[in-house]
């Protein structure tokens, strides 16, 4: 029985939850609620892991440069693209969130939650002073995102500038960040259940009002990610590389197709690799390097979808945010993003620190959980793009790309 389950894929049973979730909830009413408890062991698990998947993922994804000099001519202009997107992407999804407005007029009532946290009060003052930790340990357990974001990328140059003493603490760092993707599939075999629970508690206690605020937030994702794949991508393509569009997609199609189905960069990241080297005519030095960076830190479907996640349940909960927030915001769905492993719910995860900073009431994951895994697919297919799209601009600005190797229409 069990070896059953595990065979079936998890999105085929996430999505079966889902299904399962709505029908229990409509036939149950508000009783649904009595389940509810499920879902919320599954959050909290996902909580759990904000802290370690961070800090261990960062530091070795920022040691994994290998060299200091690396962030040259060809590690200076990824990270630039990296950063540039990264910001494109969390202003377009605080754009459609604030022009769509998805979770407005979602009847809150039934909810039994807390006091909604107050928007946050930090100025610009503030904000820089406190990105400075006094004390690592203390951030890590009031769960302070920026500081801890901060302290983790300083440890990862650390790392960089010891060099040889300091490839014993890498590896400490690269098992670590190893075993905490472990854990994060873990906790992801409760999704289904989790799911399951929350769907039929949405779908009991909100009705039909919710169902929709969330199928127009999935609709929003898909449209925010098309919108970066065939934009922003297409553009950098275009204009930076002077390539052609079509033939650039003809070349990823295959990792664009693993990636939907399996919503893992790791996983794509052989297939990612494959596509640039054999099909683009990118180097091996330049897709090998900007690639496996790009697998843990370019995450621009994910900054998409943290902002307007946010804005969603701020618009759900009545969240006045202010353009302090926006700001806010783009700045930790940016980093929130770099520190999202590559491996399906990642997202999840990192939408507790995005929420806690601006007073959003993390009560918006269990609402976006039911449907996560149906977004996360489209947004793991952007991520992957985009890393392919970022290393082929590179290698034609680095000389490293042989042109006659890439697919084009007359080879189709």
């Amino acid at each position: 029985m069990l070896k059953t389950w595990f065979e079936i894929p998890l999105w085929q049973r996430v999505i079966t939850a889902l299904l399962l979730g709505v029908l229990t909830g409509w036939a149950w009413g508000p009783e649904a609620e009595s389940i509810k408890w499920i879902g919320d062991f599954f959050i909290k698990s996902i909580k759990m892991l904000v802290v370690p998947l961070i800090f261990f993922s960062l530091v070795s994804g920022v040691a994994a440069i290998g060299d200091l000099r690396k962030l040259g001519a060809v590690g200076g202009r990824a990270m630039l693209l990296f950063v540039i997107t990264g910001q494109i992407a969390v202003w377009l999804g605080l754009g459609l969130g604030t022009f769509f407005a998805p979770g407005s007029g979602v009847d809150t009532a039934a909810i039994a939650k807390g006091a909604t946290p107050e928007p946050n009060p930090t100025t610009a003052v503030d904000m820089i002073l406190s990105i400075v930790p006094e004390s690592p340990v203390q951030v890590m357990a009031d769960v302070a995102v920026l500081p801890l974001i901060v302290f983790s990328l300083l440890v990862g140059v650390g790392i960089l500038m010891a060099k040889e003493e300091g490839e014993p603490v890498q590896k400490i760092f690269d098992s670590g960040a190893v075993v905490m993707q472990k854990v994060t599939m873990v906790v992801m075999e409760l999704t289904p259940f989790g799911v399951f629970a929350l769907m039929a508690w949405v779908a009991g206690t909100l009705g039909v009002d919710a169902l929709k605020a969330l199928a127009q937030l999935v609709a929003l994702n898909y449209l925010g990610c098309l919108i970066i794949i065939f934009g922003l991508y297409s553009a950098m393509i275009k204009l930076l590389a002077k390539l052609p569009v079509r033939d650039f997609f003809r070349g990823i199609i295959d990792a664009m197709a693993v990636s939907y189905s399996t919503a893992s960069s790791n996983a794509t990241l052989p297939v990612t690799l494959r596509c640039a080297e054999r099909n683009l005519g990118v180097s091996n030095s330049v897709a090998s390097f900007v690639i496996s960076l790009g697998a843990t830190i370019n995450m621009n479907g994910t900054a998409m979808y943290l902002g307007l996640a946010t804005l969603f349940g701020a618009q759900v909960f009545g969240v006045d945010l202010t353009m302090g927030d926006y700001f806010l915001i783009s700045i930790l769905a940016t980093l929130g993003a770099v520190g999202a492993a590559g491996i399906p719910g990642a997202g999840l995860i990192m939408m507790a620190l995005v929420f806690g900073a601006v007073g959003v009431p993390l009560e918006t994951i269990a609402f976006v959980a039911g449907v996560d895994r149906i977004m996360d697919m489209m947004r793991t297919t952007t991520n992957v793009s985009g890393d392919a799209a970022v290393a082929t601009t590179v290698a034609v600005m680095t000389g490293e790309i042989d042109r006659g190797e890439m697919v084009s229409a007359d080879d189709v």
